[in-house]
């Protein structure tokens, strides 16, 4: 059996001790108490660094200072464009106002930096998370948390569980469907890459192939041109849909795009971000403070008038 490397050491300490001085046996069985309890002492007892659960120690890496970010000295944000409302406004990210604006303004100031110091940058949506290095520290885009973006992306704690919106013409057939299985029949148009189009194919699972666009306000303009019976798109944005948007149109209904769990937007970092922890630290301070709750009701639309479609 091997010694153990607190045992080679004694040894030779040992060694060195009798050929200049005698020890005796009480000595000795001290001195391999004190070697014992040193090696197996935590960090923070032995070295003085305490370990990464530690409060202050995720407080000391997460100084601003300390930060490896795209830009020395300044947050890098990335969206997409047109920044769509209620999630940002006037396609303005940078002036604070919308849901998601306001959410990467408060986790910046958590962080430690003004608002000068943040920078925004555009960013596709489907490119957000594809493979390989990217141009901003984290990206805010209503991007929902899955197993498959994970492979090549990581992502923060979700910041907001959310629900598919079907949005039909008031005139149309499927204006008045009470369940998913009213929507069977319908043409449904959807945004490329998003898990409104899984929820689509896997929740609704219509008749007819579902409409895929580059872009959500293609979809919206196919609805206004009756290209299309629906659009599904997440519930904030339904609302925004039939507010400002489509004239005549109206919510169908909500339903969940998953049954496992619940669906999750989070911000989404390039693989390996060590920024991942500091900005779950940040999101979770503002969840406690009650001022993430807060944003939320300011920003988005409440659920009534949507019901469930099971």
């Amino acid at each position: 059996m091997r010694r153990s490397p607190v045992r080679r050491s004694l040894a030779r300490r040992t060694s060195v001790r009798r050929s200049s001085l005698r020890c005796s046996p009480v000595c000795l069985a001290l001195g391999v108490i004190t070697l014992a309890a040193v090696a197996c002492a935590p960090a923070s007892e032995s070295t003085g660094v305490r370990s990464s659960g530690d409060g202050a120690s995720a407080a000391a890496s997460c100084a601003k200072d300390a930060l490896t970010l795209v830009t020395p000295g300044k947050l890098t944000i990335g969206t997409d464009k047109p920044a769509y409302e209620p999630w940002f406004k006037d396609d303005d990210p940078a002036n604070g106002q919308g849901f998601e604006s306001a959410v990467a303004y408060a986790i910046a100031q958590k962080m430690g930096f003004t608002k000068d110091e943040v920078v925004w940058t555009v960013v596709p949506f489907d490119s957000s998370f594809a493979p390989g290095p990217k141009k901003f520290d984290f990206d805010i885009n209503q991007i929902s948390i899955t197993p498959e973006r994970e492979k090549a992306v990581d992502f923060s704690q979700g910041y907001y569980t959310v629900k598919q919106g079907v949005v039909a013409l008031g005139d149309s057939q499927f204006a008045g469907a009470s369940g998913l299985a009213d929507l069977k029949g319908a043409k449904i148009g959807v945004q490329a890459g998003t898990t409104a189009l899984r929820a689509v194919q896997q929740v609704i699972e219509p008749g007819i192939e579902p409409s895929v666009y580059n872009q959500q306000i293609d979809a919206i303009n196919a609805l206004k041109n009756k290209q299309i019976d629906a659009i599904v798109v997440d519930l904030p944005t339904a609302f925004y849909v039939t507010a400002a948007q489509v004239e005549g149109s109206k919510i169908v209904g909500q339903f969940a795009a998953q049954s496992d769990a619940p669906e999750e937007f989070g911000l989404l970092f390039q693989k390996g971000n060590g920024l991942v922890g500091c900005v779950d630290e940040a999101i979770g301070e503002l969840k406690a403070s009650g001022e993430l709750a807060e944003i939320e009701s300011r920003w988005l639309t409440a659920a009534a008038g949507a019901p469930e479609l099971s």
